[in-house]
C-alpha cells in the first residue's frame, strides 16, 4: 500500500513537471529501506509508465510535436544503453554523489534562465541527438529520466518556452527509460514486481498531474519547478551527509 500511494503521488508529480520521476522516486525509496541500486531499478520502470502516458497526454493538447524532440530522444536511448554497465562497476556511494551534482546543476541552470523569451534558437539535430546520448547514460545510472537536465537545457540555452520544454523533457524520458530498461534488466538490476507495482498506480497521478500543469500559469510553474528541485536536493543531502 505504501508503494502504491507513492506511485500515485510521484505520477503526478511526473506529469505536473515533466519529469520522469526519478529524481523525487529514488530519494523515497532509498528512505523506505531500498538500496539506491535497488531504487534505480524500480525508478526506472515506473518511468516507462509514466512518460509513455504522460506524452500521450501532451501530443493530445499539442504542447510539442514528436518530430522535435526525435534526435533528443534517439541519442538518449542510445547513451541509456550503457546505463547498466556503468551501474555495475560504479559504487552506491559515488552514485549517490553524482546524484546530488546533477539536481545541483538543474536548480542553477533553471534559476539563472528568464521565463520567456523572445523566439526559440533552432536547434541543430547533431548537437541535441549529442545531447541526448550524455544525458541517457548519465541520468539513468542515477535512475532518473534525464528531464531533470533536459528541461534547463532547452529553456537556459535553447530558448524553448518553459512548458514546452517540460513535455519535450517527458517525451525524452521515454527512449532514456526504456533502454535503461533494457539494459538494468541484463545486469539483474530491475525489481519486477515494486517496478511494476509502483508504475502501474502511477498512472492515476500522472493524469491528474499533466491537467494541473496545462491550467497553471507559466510564471508560477517555474518557481514550482524550482521548488521541487530544492526539495529533492535537501532530500539527498540529508541521505549522503545524515
Amino acid at each position: 500500500m505504501e508503494l502504491i500511494a507513492v506511485g500515485i503521488i510521484v505520477g503526478f508529480l511526473s506529469g505536473f513537471f515533466g519529469i520522469g520521476g526519478g529524481t523525487i522516486l529514488v530519494p523515497i525509496l532509498m528512505y523506505l529501506g531500498f538500496d539506491i541500486k535497488e531504487a534505480v531499478g524500480i525508478s526506472v520502470t515506473q518511468m516507462v509508465f509514466s512518460s509513455l502516458f504522460g506524452s500521450y497526454l501532451n501530443f493530445k493538447k499539442n504542447i510539442f510535436k514528436i518530430h522535435e524532440g526525435l534526435a533528443l530522444g534517439i541519442g538518449g536511448f542510445l547513451g541509456a544503453l550503457g546505463s547498466g554497465y556503468f551501474v555495475s562497476i560504479v559504487s552506491s556511494r559515488v552514485l549517490e554523489w553524482m546524484f546530488l551534482g546533477f539536481v545541483s546543476y538543474a536548480m542553477y541552470r533553471f534559476f539563472r534562465s528568464p521565463v520567456t523569451h523572445d523566439g526559440a534558437k533552432d536547434i541543430p539535430p547533431v548537437l541535441i541527438f549529442f545531447v541526448g546520448v550524455f544525458i541517457g547514460l548519465f541520468a539513468i545510472s542515477i535512475g532518473v529520466g534525464g528531464s531533470i537536465l533536459v528541461t534547463p537545457i532547452l529553456v537556459g540555452f535553447f530558448h524553448l518556452d518553459v512548458k514546452k520544454a517540460a513535455s519535450m523533457g517527458l517525451f525524452f524520458v521515454i527512449f532514456s527509460s526504456i533502454s535503461g530498461f533494457v539494459s538494468l534488466s541484463l545486469f539483474g538490476h530491475i525489481d519486477y514486481l515494486h517496478g511494476f507495482l509502483v508504475g502501474a498506480s502511477s498512472l492515476l497521478g500522472v493524469f491528474f498531474g499533466i491537467k494541473a500543469a496545462h491550467a497553471i500559469e507559466r510564471k508560477k510553474f517555474k518557481k514550482a519547478l524550482i521548488g521541487i528541485y530544492t526539495v529533492i536536493l535537501v532530500l539527498v543531502v540529508k541521505k549522503i551527509f545524515f
